[in-house]
């Protein structure tokens, strides 16, 4: 922890007391260092001043700063050719035959007419070319439309606001926004149109989130009616670009040299939407290139795939296979030529034959290139386009009420959801609805249920009958109770307050709501005359407040607690309806509050009726908007029991208080959630008393530990803590509110170390962590909140099946081990037969010891559950793991034995873990396992999550967009995951498994032809096609059918793939595509070559047929075979894919058979011939069956195979009772194991 003795020297230059101008400060430096301090300025930070400043440094300095032009395009015009040409010669395919057309340009070693050789990677790299040219040019459409854009940007000459394209605006520039518009470039907030400073942006084009955000003009500006700008003569200091959108450090030093601190909350980013507010003016500080959207900016997401990985790795085998048929071609060719003697039918040439055969090895080369698939990989990606197409249109993955289907944001990993082995699940918002709903509060000890606009189920006064007495005119309570409605007022003041939730109209501009708001603070709510022996609601309530700081609330010491029922005000009726009887806690039983109820109900009513005509109608309107559905819960329910959030600005906030009416509440500080703290607190000045308050809600162990333990906030923990582990046990989430008064004294001292956070440039996030850590200690605990959130629909269903596809499912959530628990056997992920493993390590032990302890446990329980096992081969344990454990077992010395035990467990569920400790799970599984992984979350905590995992999905919920944004799938149920994996994701895998094995097969079958000619040419390079034939035989006659293939073929259908999970794992230990079946594939094409070539040789044998009359039968069968071969394999019909390619080849044969090509011979009509005799039907129709007669009868028993086998499987599936197991149902979480190994 950084001490506050080195605030100043963490906190660097800026925090010196002697306090220059930019340009003093420069001309200091230069003078100082030689001039090299100034460039080092330029480079760690950035200063900005208003564009017509007068000082030259600064002017040249921000000259050097991005212009708003921005260019997301990658070529010129100029430029496309040369740049695209060097792009596609990265690729090792493109390389390989370039070199090889080029090589037959060579006389001495050409093995076809040169011209014909370059065609097959002109055509490929072509239509490379025009897509990328295609894609470019879109880009190239939307960078214009974005640079015309027009705003009003501030002319010194002209005193006034002239209007310019987005493309002209220079950092410095001051520019005004109205309503609606779209910020042009990240600027600092100096004008809004609000009286109170605030401007309100939506930052759905940065991270698609809706919810308003509020952003504030920076502190110490003057705030009117008119915003003069030749009198900002202000210059920031600021941190130089980057790419975090949450941080912005830096700050403004005004003329008089007073410097504030600059935040996030000062900034507007480029490409937000100003809403709700009439006109803002800012100043740019980061333009273009350099604004923190187009830092975000790196394009589209590119990973490679596992079988691209196992592809590249087939090419060089038959890279290798290549290099050794041209060696052996090579040899023989000189073998051949040291035979002959003096032959009449060669001319003489002086060549040796060793050289001879070198020049040999390279022909053979040209001539056996299509052995290496050049389409292959042009094939794949229209493959995959096809695939996500298809996934994308799917009509079960869309979601008709947010209207959102399936989102395929990586294009070249879809095959991965065919290979999931492990998948790594948050729970908030992906498992459950993340639709919060208050269900129970504990205040002071004291439970309070709360049933959604239901009637009144308790026996006991409803806690909203307590709070409407402050509305009416009543004598002052007894001290005891006095000390209890304090607790109860401060904890719905402090779900009120400690937020920040936006409050909007959805009818009127935001700062004319706050006008109206604030002209009803001078309304009078309550009658000015009251009886003399009663209070006025007001003081009641102040006098309440007081009293609650000196008494002391002792709630019911005995075993059986009274449940006190919480009410929402009103039933579905819109009527008051409540049934109370007399209270039997003595704290509930004595004094006026026990007097007769019908007086209570009468002040309840008679308060009721003065607020109803002017309050209810406006209440009704307001709507909150918060960037996390817990927020927004508690502020409902605070609302529903008379604690009103009106309206929110920097410097205040507007509450209705039971017994007050309307109250502004100065807010000091708001120090925001920070996942390391795990809480947020706001510093107020309570408007009853005018103490410094500090109001803190997050976490309830974090809040616990933070508590003082007196004696009786001793007695209200321990209650507290009772009621938050039932609350966890029922699956609700836990929250903890709680509460400091500052001295004057100790708020002043606190004030100047945090200002000095605020304003430093370096090390502020630390700084300000310090400094929000030792404000937030010794707190007075208030209650804690218990919300439901409610699992999303077949959940359950889809965990049992990815588990059944051998998928072991991880839940990482940050909530409480009971909490995690219960929702896991909700969604069945735990099952009442399993036993639960649970690893938790105390904090105060060391962490030496602690750590050896957990090693040796982790061995002992990796034995005994290793062994059981492997007795009946399945696992019925889970691992329930905490955060502060999972810290130890993610160090290097744990890490093996902490893998060895979850590789014995069915599940593991980490609970309390924070987003780094989730990614650094999802590593160490991936890359210690060597598995496949999945991601899936909803939230921006998850997103080094997502990005960490081998495929990432976003799950478009309730906390805005930032992990779909950072995914590579992203769907809005978790239920679709069911589909996209076990269906898609193994179609996918299987048909592009097939398709890849299926080119290698075709490419070496048919090149084997070529080879095997050699042994009767002398090894001379000579073939027996014409050149035609052999470029567009793999190139277009034999390339369309494994394309459709790719992407229709169904080897399973989608019902009983969903009804047989099992077949899934299939794709999980790659059996479509393990070196043994590349293997098998090219032995099965040597096999075919020798068959389509030696039956037609023996038929032909003794006759007088040319060489391409002896060609044509051999080239008939071999695409006979080939085509026929995919037909075999297919289990759905694509027929007329092959119908097409025969048709091609024929009118290549017929029509377009070139006559010149092949000098001095010429195949014109050698075609028509050899078809007119019978005897070439017969040899090909003798051939094709000869050679896929092993193929058929082998696919035939393994299919036969499987089938028995799947069959197998549904007679012996073990159809599991179905549980209802619902999370609002604490009585059904009774089958959790009891006797659970514990690390402690």
């Amino acid at each position: 922890m950084l001490g506050i003795e080195n605030l100043p020297k963490l906190a660097g230059p800026f925090l010196k007391t002697e306090r220059k101008g930019p340009a003093a400060m420069i001309q200091q430096f230069e003078q100082d260092h030689g001039g090299g301090m100034a460039k080092d300025l330029a480079k760690n930070r950035r200063v900005v001043m208003p564009s017509w400043t007068e000082h030259e440094e600064i002017k040249e300095l921000q000259k050097s700063y991005s212009r708003n032009k921005v260019r997301t395009t990658k070529y010129t015009f100029l430029s496309f050719i040369p740049k695209n040409l060097f792009e596609q010669l990265h690729r090792f395919a493109n390389l390989y035959f370039i070199f090889l057309a080029a090589l037959n340009f060579v006389p001495i070693v050409n093995a076809f007419q040169p011209e014909i050789s370059i065609i097959p990677i002109v055509f490929v790299m072509s239509i490379t070319a025009v897509k990328d040219l295609w894609e470019d040019q879109r880009r190239r459409k939307s960078d214009q439309k974005v640079n015309n854009r027009l705003c009003d940007v501030y002319d010194r000459k002209q005193k006034r606001y002239v209007e310019r394209r987005w493309a002209e605006v220079c950092v410095g520039d001051l520019v005004r926004l109205c309503c609606n518009e779209i910020i042009p470039a990240d600027m600092v907030l100096l004008h809004s149109s609000d009286p109170n400073g605030v401007c309100h942006i939506e930052t759905a084009n940065l991270d698609g989130e809706t919810n308003l955000k509020q952003r504030q003009v920076v502190r110490d500006l003057p705030q009117g009616s008119e915003f003069v700008p030749e009198n900002y003569s202000s210059h920031i200091e600021c941190e130089n670009p980057n790419n975090d959108l949450r941080r912005f450090r830096g700050f403004m030093e005004h003329p008089g040299k007073v410097r504030v601190g600059l935040h996030s909350e000062n900034l507007l980013l480029r490409s937000c939407t100003v809403r709700n507010t009439e006109t803002v003016i800012g100043i740019v500080v980061y333009a273009g290139h350099e604004t923190k959207a187009m830092q975000n900016n790196s394009g589209p997401r590119y990973k490679r795939s596992k079988l691209e990985r196992r592809l590249n790795m087939d090419v060089l085998w038959c890279v290798i296979l290549l290099l050794l048929m041209c060696l052996i071609a090579a040899v023989g060719h000189g073998f051949w030529l040291s035979g002959l003697q003096n032959p009449i039918y060669m001319i003489p040439d002086d060549t040796h034959p060793a050289l001879a055969a070198f020049y040999m090895f390279w022909t053979m080369i040209i001539v056996l290139q299509v052995l290496i698939p050049i389409s292959l990989y042009v094939s794949i990606e229209i493959v995959k386009l096809g695939q996500i197409y298809f996934i994308q249109n799917d009509l079960d993955l869309y979601n008709p009420v947010l209207d959102t289907g399936v989102q395929c944001r990586a294009l070249n990993i879809t095959e991965d959801l065919g290979q999931i082995q492990f998948l790594f699940s948050d729970k908030t918002g992906t498992l459950t609805e993340n639709r919060m709903l208050f269900r129970r509060c504990t205040v002071a000890g004291t439970e309070y249920p709360h049933h959604e606009n239901g009637p009144f189920t308790s026996k006991h006064t409803p806690l909203i009958l307590w709070l409407n007495t402050l509305s009416s005119a009543m004598r002052s309570p007894p001290r005891q109770q006095a000390a209890e409605i304090s607790h109860i007022l401060d904890f719905f003041l402090a779900l009120t307050v400690c937020n920040t939730v936006v409050v909007s109209s959805p009818t009127q501009p935001r700062h004319v709501e706050m006008k109206a708001m604030f002209q009803k603070l001078s309304l009078p709510r309550f009658p000015s005359s009251l009886s003399q022996n009663t209070d006025t609601p007001t003081s009641l309530t102040k006098k309440l407040f007081t009293r609650g700081r000196s008494a002391s609330y002792f709630p019911n010491n005995s075993p059986q607690t009274p449940i006190m029922t919480l009410q929402s005000p009103t039933t579905p009726s819109g009527t008051p309806s409540y049934t109370p009887s007399t209270p039997v806690t003595p704290a509930l039983s004595s004094g006026a509050w026990s007097e007769d109820v019908d007086d209570i109900q009468k002040a309840k009513v008679n308060s009721a009726d003065e607020s109803e005509s002017d309050d209810e109608d406006e209440a009704e309107e307001l709507l909150y908007e918060a960037e996390s559905p817990d927020e927004a819960a508690l502020v409902q329910a605070a609302k529903a029991y008379g604690c009103t959030l009106l309206g929110r600005s920097p410097e205040q906030v507007l509450v209705v208080v039971p017994g007050t009416g309307p109250l502004s509440i100065p807010l000091l500080h708001v120090l925001p959630f920070h996942s390391a703290r795990k809480r947020m607190s706001v510093v107020v000045r309570h408007p009853l008393t005018g103490e410094v308050v500090v109001y803190t809600k997050g976490a309830d162990n974090v809040i616990m530990e933070l508590a003082e333990a007196d004696g009786f906030s001793r007695e209200v923990m321990e209650r507290t803590q009772r009621n938050l582990d039932q609350y966890a046990r029922e699956g609700l989430r836990t929250l903890c509110v709680a509460k400091k008064v500052l001295e004057e004294q100790e708020y002043e001292a606190w004030l100047k170390r945090h200002e000095y956070a605020e304003t430093s440039i370096e090390n502020r996030e630390e700084l300000l962590l310090e400094s929000a850590e030792r404000l937030e200690t010794n707190l007075t605990l208030l209650g804690a909140t218990g919300i439901v959130d409610r699992l999303q629909e077949e959940v359950p269903e889809t965990i049992e099946a990815l588990q059944e596809a051998g998928i072991k499912v991880w839940v990482l959530t940050g909530d409480k081990q009971e909490t995690a628990i219960n929702i896991a056997f909700a969604c069945k992920l735990l099952r009442p037969t399993d036993h639960i493993l649970m690893a938790n390590c105390d904090s105060k032990v060391s962490r030496g010891g602690g750590k050896m302890r957990l090693k040796n446990t982790f061995s002992i329980s990796t034995g005994f559950w290793d062994s059981r096992v492997s007795e009946d081969d399945s696992s019925d344990c889970v691992l329930v793991i905490d955060g502060r454990t999972l810290d130890y077992t993610l160090q290097k010395e744990l890490q093996g034995s902490f893998l060895e035990l979850t590789c014995c467990c069915r599940s593991v569920i980490c609970c309390r873990s924070t987003p780094l400790q989730k990614s650094q799970v999802v590593r160490l599984v991936r890359d210690k396992l060597k598995v496949m992984t999945l991601a899936i979350g909803d939230g921006a905590n998850d997103v080094s999550m997502i990005q960490m995992a081998d495929v990432g999905i976003g799950i478009s919920g309730q906390e805005g967009m930032q992990a779909v944004m950072s995914s590579d799938f992203a769907i809005s149920r978790f239920k679709f995951l069911r589909k996209l994996i076990l269906v898609h994701g193994h179609w996918c895998y299987t048909r592009l498994a097939n398709m890849i094995l299926y080119f290698f097969y075709k490419n070496v079958m048919y090149v084997n032809l070529l080879f095997w000619y050699q042994f009767f040419c002398g090894f001379s390079g000579s073939t027996m096609t014409n050149s035609w034939v052999l470029i567009f035989f793999n190139l277009l006659f034999t390339s369309v059918p494994p394309i459709i293939y790719g992407v229709l073929d169904k080897d399973v259908s989608g019902e009983t793939l969903l009804d047989l999970p099992d077949l899934y794992k299939s794709g999980q230990n790659s059996q479509a595509y393990l070196p043994s079946t590349f293997w098998m594939n090219i032995l099965d094409a040597f096999y075919q070559s020798l068959v389509c070539f030696f039956i037609p040789y023996f038929a032909y044998t003794g006759s007088d047929i040319g060489v391409f009359s002896f060609g044509s039968p051999i080239n008939g069968s071999a695409l006979l075979i080939i085509l026929l071969h995919q037909l075999i394999e297919s289990r759905t019909v694509v027929s007329q894919s092959q119908l097409l390619s025969a048709i091609l080849f024929l009118i290549n044969n017929a029509v377009l058979t070139c006559v010149t090509c092949n000098s001095p011979t010429n195949p014109l009509g050698i075609e028509t011939k050899m078809m007119s005799d019978p005897l070439y039907y017969l040899v090909c129709g003798l051939t094709t069956v000869l050679a896929l007669l092993p193929r058929y009868y082998t696919l035939e028993q393994c299919h036969r195979w499987k089938e028995n086998k799947a069959a197998q499987r549904l007679s012996s599936r073990h159809v599991p009772q179905n549980l209802s197991v619902n999370a609002d149902m604490p009585h059904l979480t009774d089958c959790i194991a009891e006797a659970g190994a514990v690390l402690s």
